[in-house]
């Protein structure tokens, strides 16, 4: 019995979509990148559940459901030379009943230090509460 998922669906938010637009006029090509970041690194972390670095879970949100993730290995080919150290950080939710991604928040580590949990408590407490 195979316990492979292949992700069916990927999904942004709005405010996903603004720190994108704002990133890709320093990185132009981000959109890429993320496009092979989803079809790979997260295919394997959740679709094939292997162990893939750089995927850490988020703590402290107050909330279990949905799990969100920090992707803090982002290969990104306008940063050349840095290979998956290239400092972009995606923050993301997994919505495993649905197999979908949920892209909730890009950022450069020298713009911002973490996350914006403020954001993802926003995003996600309500909504999941209800669940």
């Amino acid at each position: 019995m195979s316990t492979q998922t292949t992700i069916r669906a990927v999904s942004r938010t709005p405010e996903f979509e603004r720190d994108l637009k704002r990133l890709l006029k320093r990185y132009r090509t981000l959109e890429a990148d993320l496009e092979t970041f989803i079809a790979y690194e997260l295919e394997m972390f959740h679709g094939q559940k292997l162990a893939v670095g750089g995927i850490e879970r988020v703590q402290g949100l107050g909330f279990d459901q949905p799990p969100v993730y920090v992707a803090k290995k982002f290969a990104c080919r306008a940063l050349k030379g840095s290979g998956s150290q290239s400092g972009i950080r995606v923050v993301y939710a997994w919505l495993a009943s649905q197999v979908k991604v949920e892209l909730v928040e890009i950022y450069h580590k020298a713009d911002q230090a973490i996350e914006d949990k403020s954001r993802i408590k926003r995003l996600y407490r309500e909504r999941w509460s209800r669940h």
